[in-house]
């Protein structure tokens, strides 16, 4: 991984705009914006994407693979924190001496003029980014945002508003959600992860601390989260705290058991009933979140819950593809073993009588080799389990880290199958899928490609 400079100045006019890594969730969001604002936009990665093809409708230039000449006439360059100092395009940029923002250093300028929302967390941070621009457009407001995922109602993951209002998904992995001028600080919970940058649980509890911290409003935190009771930040007198005890707005009363989350809210003497579009207790905290947000914008709390409670959800989370012989085949972001027990949780209780079966993508060696038991763990709450080798990501092979370290640990070995040539898996899956079963991909790799030949697998 590159080390990004965040104390980089940006250019007045940032000219031809050039994406290294265009396909990411944040990098293709912050193109879209650049093309509304009359802006040249080139880009590349090492494969294409929905994304990609989205951004190339819009009228941007976009190359595959990653190669020098790719930068071509280029004024400024925006990278992510995931790559290497070897890039092709990087090192070009470099020797024609352009400047090369940091994605974070380019959303901080664009969004330096509005009253920033920024939500993190270790997990839900897509779904409460989407909660809140949601609710906020139900009651009357337009903000700008830039979100890690497709809005469903909207088909879109970043758009410009007419309001004072920026929201913004805040990414943790490399620390540069720290370098925004944040007015609100969202975090929906502290589950140490991303240790290849931080380097300890401290250091990644630090991180959030100073997050919080540097909200120059007021920060939302959820009481109810282990790791977010460790901040020093949740006792401050700004802080607006979410939960099921010990908070302002109270979480009560939640039934996950079918396919929408049902659950009450209290904030003061009232008191919502209130039924989402999803399955899933975390999806229930999610949205207190966002409505907790919404009420100390200065929204009345009944108005705030109903629009939040009309959010429909965002593309890759527990996202239907379609269904062949009775099977059902979705696709899930989750990629850390809490995430991953959520998305199984709400996916059992949305099909209690059918099995579930989880095509799983390790996302990182390092999160592989960390989390390999707790993988094992939570997978287990399918019923069949196929496990793939790693997506490398930003990260170079560790020896002896493959997927079938995460195999290795499961109880029943009926249970698990270690696949790791992609071009098997599909058959494998629809071998042991019957009709009301469900498939599930699951990984922030590419494994949501596979979605197609699974399905075209279960028509054979």
């Amino acid at each position: 991984m590159i080390s990004p400079d965040f104390n980089i100045d940006v250019p007045a006019d940032l000219g031809h705009v050039h994406f290294i890594g265009i396909g990411g969730s944040g990098m293709s969001g912050l193109a879209r914006l650049l093309l509304q604002s009359g802006h040249k936009v080139t880009g590349s990665d090492v494969r294409g994407s929905g994304n990609i093809d989205s951004l190339i409708e819009l009228g941007a230039e976009i190359s595959i693979p990653h190669e020098a000449k790719n930068v071509g006439d280029a004024d400024t360059v925006v990278v992510t924190g995931a790559l290497w100092d070897s890039n092709e395009e990087l090192l070009e940029a470099r020797r024609l001496g352009l400047p090369i923002l940091h994605r974070a250093v380019l959303l901080a300028s664009m969004a330096s003029k509005n009253r920033l929302i920024a939500v993190a967390g270790a997990h839900g941070k897509t779904t409460t980014t989407g909660m809140i621009i949601t609710g906020l457009r139900n009651l009357g407001e337009d903000p700008s945002f830039v979100n890690g995922g497709v809005i469903t109602e909207y088909g879109l993951s970043s758009d410009f508003g007419e309001s004072d209002l920026f929201v913004i998904e805040a990414d943790e992995s490399d620390g540069s959600f720290l370098n925004y001028q944040t007015n609100i600080a969202v975090i929906t919970n502290v589950d140490a992860d991303h240790l290849d940058h931080y380097g300890s649980e401290q250091g990644f509890f630090e991180a959030f601390n100073d997050f919080a911290s540097n909200a120059e409003e007021f920060a939302v935190i959820n009481a109810s989260d282990p790791g977010c009771q460790k901040l020093a930040v949740i006792d401050n007198t700004e802080t607006l705290k979410f939960g099921h005890k010990d908070a302002d707005l109270k979480l009560q009363d939640v039934d996950a058991s079918g396919p929408r989350v049902s659950f009450s809210v209290v904030f003061g003497e009232q008191t919502e009933q209130l039924s989402l579009n999803m399955a899933g207790a975390h999806n229930a905290e999610n949205a207190v979140a966002a409505i907790t947000v919404l009420v100390g914008l200065g929204h009345e709390f009944q108005k705030a819950c109903r629009a939040v409670a009309a959010y429909q959800g965002a593309e890759r989370r527990f996202q239907l593809h379609g269904e062949h012989r009775g099977v059902q085949v979705f696709d899930d972001f989750a990629h850390h073993p809490t995430e991953v027990a959520a998305a199984l949780r709400g996916a059992r209780a949305s099909n209690p009588k059918g099995r579930l079966i989880t095509v799983f993508q390790p996302h990182l060696y390092s999160r592989t080799r960390i989390f390999q038991k707790e993988f094992a763990e939570v997978l287990a709450l399918s019923d069949q389990v196929i496990v793939t080798d790693v997506y490398a990501a930003r990260e170079d092979p560790e020896p002896g880290v493959t997927g079938e370290l995460i195999v290795s640990h499961f109880a029943d070995s009926k249970q698990v199958h270690y696949v790791p040539e992609w071009d098997s898996v599909p058959a494998v899956a629809a071998k042991l899928a019957d009709s009301g079963d469900f498939i599930i991909t699951m990984g922030c790799g590419d494994i949501y490609k596979m979605c197609p030949d699974l399905l075209s697998s279960l028509e054979s």
